[in-house]
């Protein structure tokens, strides 16, 4: 159901499969009978999880508890009785422009030393994570031609299998052109590997070994945040948020505005710069 007529995303198919069979585990099997205080039990055994995983486990047995109760399979909902949970935003993690200039330099040097296919991909990979804020899972899965310079966009489809426009500069269009060379034409990945596409596991060491080229901390960096140095450099440069928002394929606006952060200081120049009475 959530696959068919949610239109749910893969990850969330597998994260929600792993929940409830985990509760069904905890109850010996008897997760669709469950009562109010058996939902209550296991509720508290997850004590020691971090807020985000419990407010997910909560959702997936929310909504198989709803899906029985739509099917007509039981009449009430016990999952309700677990509580809500409130989970802290902490701050995310980013790079400066300094650092991402630096990530650039070594991708520079690489092409320059040892050019080569592998040096040509990864310049693209870290182009259109940075330059267009993809997510990990949408950049391995761009179908060859998702791309077509010299049109400077792609089309992208990401979560909930929605399909969106998003812009490339020309440094990122002129990356995908030269990665285009190396792909053969029935390659049916613009970033292929073996009979499927790279990894996002792979992807992740990519980013990391760039990283420690750069002298940036490899604990610091994944392709999640280059895709917030997108959208925090382009809020600091005066991007509007529901621009972003599309951009990064955000359905709802809330969930833009946990991916950025905005300084003290450029707050205050805002109001100095707006408000009637900001040269006050």
């Amino acid at each position: 159901m959530l696959a068919s007529e949610r239109g749910a995303a893969k990850n969330t198919l597998l994260a929600y499969g792993r929940d409830l069979e985990g509760a069904s585990a905890d109850l010996s099997g008897r997760l669709a009978g469950a009562r109010d205080a058996d939902m209550e039990r296991l509720f508290a055994g997850w004590g020691e999880l971090s807020p985000a995983s419990l407010s997910r486990k909560r959702s997936a047995l929310r909504r198989f508890f709803a899906f029985l109760v739509a099917e007509g399979i039981r009449p009430d909902n016990p999952a309700l009785v677990i509580a809500g949970v409130k989970a802290g935003r902490p701050l995310p993690k980013t790079l400066s422009m300094e650092e991402v200039d630096r990530l650039f330099a070594a991708l520079d040097a690489d092409l320059a030393e040892r050019p080569g296919p592998q040096a040509v991909r990864l310049k693209a990979l870290i182009e259109l994570l940075y330059g267009s804020g993809l997510r990990a899972t949408e950049l391995v899965a761009l179908p060859r031609n998702a791309i077509r310079p010299p049109q400077p966009f792609a089309i992208v489809r990401g979560k909930g299998d929605k399909e969106r426009m998003v812009p490339l500069s020309p440094a990122a269009l002129r990356a995908v052109e030269a990665q285009l060379q190396l792909v053969p034409k029935e390659s049916r990945y613009l970033f292929p590997s073996g009979k499927a596409y790279l990894s996002r596991v792979r992807l992740y060491q990519l980013v990391k070994a760039l990283a420690a080229r750069a002298g940036i901390s490899p604990e610091r960096i994944s392709p999640h945040v280059l895709r917030h140095a997108f959208a925090t450099h382009m809020l600091e440069n005066g991007a509007d948020l529901r621009a972003l928002q599309t951009l990064l394929g955000h359905a709802d606006i809330s969930t833009t505005e946990r991916y950025t952060h905005v300084d003290g200081a450029r707050l205050v120049a805002t109001v100095k710069s707006l408000h009637p009475l900001g040269d006050e």
